[in-house]
């Protein structure tokens, strides 16, 4: 895939971010894992009425990383939603958030201490016991300065330590008062200590080991085809399993995706990543198909090191020149909008930005004539998600009619960003990125995409710009400003020099679509960023 993306992480374990890897089970032996054929895998299937195998098909690889720490791959991440908890876990559209392995929400959101107690009785698949430590043990890995992980974007900034102050009780220590970290606790899933402090855990992790203590537990992973689930009969929690069995295909054709949900026959109950042309096909057949607007958006990156990208004029030419306006209409179907800010329209911090890209052909040849730039010739190394492959044709018509000679290079994500990690020169990137996986608020989008040790801005090679470093301090001073108010104004105010600068910038947001079978499931709601959640849907 790559609807969904990363940074945060060490170039090296970059590559096992974008992929989707697996997990196993209670044994948490990874011998179970297989990549072998689709006809030799284990399908979850079996099982009659209420016990029937519930079946997804997510329209994402599923051959990266299912570190919680680590992954921003969109099957794993769905997926480690279902098998851990974290102290606070949050609603899936909302995102508010509500106790998971702890008993209650903080008292006061704005104090500098919070402290939580955990439920009693909350186990591991395994079948011992959640403790304090286990706590402690994984916010230490988030916190450690010497482990570059994604969850450290997402903490360090506001978080200063936790400790342990009792067999089930924790207290997590601020910097300063930060209400937003009480949903992004979620981030910070519980692992078993005893599992994962082991020598080699961490990248077992990585290839698909997933010990935890929520309401649905592995038991098959083949990273190629499936990955299988049952309910967890010890589990306590807020959000009970319903589903005996779950069995959750990786199909990244969208043809066959769509074969797999529709027709006489057809093996799945709910897909999400629906092409917008399959729509009414699937409507017709008698599936419900209902979609969620976020932050997913096709993104051009520049190498601000490989010239003329190194000039904003020219970055900027080459958004004036895209008509955003055909994108949607022709390659979205009308699901989507151009970008007005990095954040999407329906962001409660979103504004206007200063700088908007409106189709400008005119505005687009005089910028490129004011930065000496003739006869440019441009790759675009793009990922293979269908819905960017869609929209590629109108950038470049748009930019061969500014005169920019354009080749298109789609490719599987992983040989993209493989590439980006291998420091490979590059020109232009084109491809899917949706901070909306790991929550709403404007300071956690942003950081996962803009910040000096950001992995993002490694690929760009910009964050030694001196715009840059003025850009990470005022980032800086947003996050510990009390007011929500004037937070709020310094966040928009920066993200106006993000949309000036269009190092990392979004050509268009889009709404991802979900079909279900309504006569089979109930209580689906459709997310707006990839992936499922099945937590409060049931068999009808």
């Amino acid at each position: 895939m790559r609807d969904d993306v990363i940074p945060d992480v060490p170039a090296p374990r970059r590559r096992s971010l974008l992929l989707g890897a697996g997990v196993l089970g209670a044994g948490a032996v990874l011998a179970g894992c297989s990549a072998g054929p689709e006809s030799t895998n284990d399908t979850g299937g079996g099982g009659s009425g209420k016990d029937r195998t519930l079946t997804a098909v997510i329209g994402y690889g599923n051959d990266g990383s299912w570190d919680p720490t680590q992954t921003a791959s969109a099957f794993a991440m769905a997926a480690n939603n279902h098998i851990y908890e974290g102290l606070l876990d949050t609603d899936p559209i909302t995102r508010a958030p509500y106790p998971a392995l702890a008993t209650a929400l903080p008292a006061d959101p704005k104090a500098t201490t919070w402290r939580f107690t955990l439920r009693d009785g909350a186990t591991f698949h395994d079948g011992k016991p959640v403790t304090a430590d286990d706590v402690v043990f994984v916010f230490d890995r988030i916190l450690d300065p010497k482990t570059q992980t994604l969850a450290k974007g997402f903490f360090a900034s506001w978080l200063e330590s936790v400790r342990r102050t009792g067999a089930r009780t924790v207290e997590l220590r601020l910097r300063f008062p930060f209400p937003d970290g009480l949903a992004r606790l979620t981030l910070a899933k519980i692992m078993p200590a005893h599992v994962y402090s082991r020598p080699g855990a961490w990248d077992d992790a990585v290839k698909g080991l997933a010990v935890g203590s929520g309401p649905y537990r592995q038991t098959a992973h083949h990273p190629k085809s499936n990955t299988t689930f049952e309910a967890f009969a010890a589990y306590n929690g807020p959000r009970r399993p319903v589903f005996r069995k779950m069995n959750w295909l990786t199909i990244v054709d969208a043809s066959s995706r769509v074969a797999r949900i529709s027709g006489t026959g057809a093996g799945a109950q709910i897909a999400d990543n629906i092409p917008y042309a399959n729509i009414p096909r699937l409507e017709e057949g008698g599936l419900k198909v209902a979609g969620g607007a976020g932050m997913n958006n096709l993104f051009l990156m520049f190498n601000t090191r490989h010239k003329p990208f190194d000039d904003v004029r020219v970055r900027q030419a080459l958004h004036y020149a895209i008509d955003s306006e055909k994108m949607v209409r022709v390659a979205l179907k009308g699901h989507g909008r151009p970008a007005s800010s990095f954040l999407n329209e329906g962001n409660p911090s979103h504004r206007r930005a200063r700088t908007v890209y409106d189709y400008d052909p005119g505005k687009a040849k005089a910028l490129l004539r004011a930065a000496g730039v003739t006869d440019l010739k441009v790759e675009i190394m793009a990922v293979n998600v269908s819905w960017i492959v869609d929209c590629l044709p109108t950038i470049k018509s748009c930019w061969d009619a500014v005169g920019v000679r354009t080749t298109l290079a789609p490719q599987e994500t992983t040989a993209v960003f493989t590439k980006m990690d291998q420091r490979r020169d590059y020109q232009v990137v084109a491809a899917a990125s949706n901070p909306n996986q790991f929550g709403l608020d404007a300071d956690l989008i942003m950081r996962y995409n803009y910040g000096p040790e950001n992995l993002w801005m490694r690929y760009t090679r910009w964050a030694d710009d001196p715009v840059a470093r003025r850009l990470f301090a005022d980032m800086d001073r947003a996050t510990r400003e009390p007011d929500p108010a004037r937070k709020k104004a310094m966040i928009q105010d920066y993200i106006d020099v993000v949309a000036e600068q269009a190092v990392l910038y979004p050509v268009v947001h889009n709404e991802l679509m979900t079909a279900w079978d309504p006569r089979e499931l109930t209580g689906i709601r459709p997310q707006p960023y990839p992936g499922v959640n099945l937590l409060q849907a049931r068999w009808i």
